[in-house]
């Protein structure tokens, strides 16, 4: 009987641990606390989301309609539009919501499905960046051999991988993320359900998260971004090599371009995701959010149309 009663009352522990009640739903803080910031943002991230959807919608449906524009390039083109879309349907409607309420209440469920659609599309967008460079690599690099290098086949399997290590990336992460117990605040200080932001309420041990977190950001924006640094060091002394000085102000012209929104995208994105949470802030973090979940999915239809 003692052991039996020992046995019940560590169970009653186990389940109730500290006395606290598990969190059921979050409290999204939003982007800023000043009222008089309120209104003026909301039609500002209106503007430019309807811009965003406008941009690659339209992308998608003018390739998809124009037979002269299906090639590798356009391909990888439409399914990066696609996917900047969804990215940005995922966080800035959410967004949007904050700067009109009081309180942005979202459920436990709801919050993880956001967490899982978010990683899923920037994990997604960091490798289809690398398959967009490794095809201007194949074009400039080795023009006689393109059609064989960028067939159709090796195209489908290159985005079927892209959209795979996306699956890959977000299920861990979220899974490992319903594995925490929250019982802490349930105020998010973010304006949608990201790692960080929330692994700061578990009260369970998230070193294993802290650990997953820097070995697959480092998998999926290092190893992207060190394919797209050689590519670009190889187009670039092809360019080098062109003696039309039009052409090779041209091709100057398109590397800058696609660079600039490249290091947009992985330099907001690294730094948010390559340290230690307890060295970054996250009111820095939601800044540096902005450029990737907001700004570059707009920005992308108007520079990857100049290439």
């Amino acid at each position: 009987q003692i052991f039996l009663s020992r046995l019940s009352k560590s169970s009653v522990e186990i389940m109730d641990p500290g006395n606290h009640s598990t969190v059921t739903e979050f409290i999204l803080a939003g982007l800023t606390q000043q009222p008089e910031l309120q209104l003026p943002l909301f039609f500002l991230f209106l503007g430019i989301y309807v811009v965003t959807v406008v941009g690659n919608l339209g992308m998608i449906t003018l390739i998809a309609l124009s037979a002269h524009l299906h090639t590798p390039m356009y391909y990888f083109l439409s399914n990066l539009s696609f996917i900047d879309f969804c990215h940005s349907t995922v966080v800035t409607p959410k967004m949007l919501v904050n700067f009109v309420t009081q309180k942005n209440i979202t459920p436990y469920s709801e919050c993880m499905t956001q967490l899982y659609f978010f990683l899923f599309f920037i994990i997604s967008e960091c490798h289809m960046l690398a398959a967009m460079a490794y095809d201007r690599y194949a074009a400039i690099c080795n023009p006689l051999l393109y059609n064989v290098i960028m067939s159709s086949h090796i195209c489908f399997r290159l985005t079927v991988g892209v959209y795979i290590l996306g699956i890959i990336g977000s299920t861990i992460h979220t899974g490992f993320m319903m594995r925490l117990l929250f019982c802490k605040s349930n105020v998010v200080n973010h304006y949608f359900c990201d790692l960080f932001p929330l692994l700061e309420l578990s009260c369970s041990s998230i070193h294993i998260n802290e650990l997953l977190v820097l070995v697959l950001s480092a998998l999926n924006i290092l190893t992207p971004a060190l394919t797209i640094l050689a590519s670009y060091i190889f187009i670039l002394s092809s360019i080098l090599r062109i003696r039309s000085t039009e052409g090779r102000s041209k091709a100057f012209s398109t590397c800058s371009s696609h660079i600039s929104a490249v290091a947009v995208f992985y330099g907001s994105a690294a730094f948010m995701y390559l340290q230690p949470s307890s060295v970054s802030s996250m009111d820095q973090g939601k800044v540096s959010s902005v450029f990737y979940t907001i700004i570059v999915p707009m920005m992308n239809p108007l520079i990857y149309t100049a290439i």
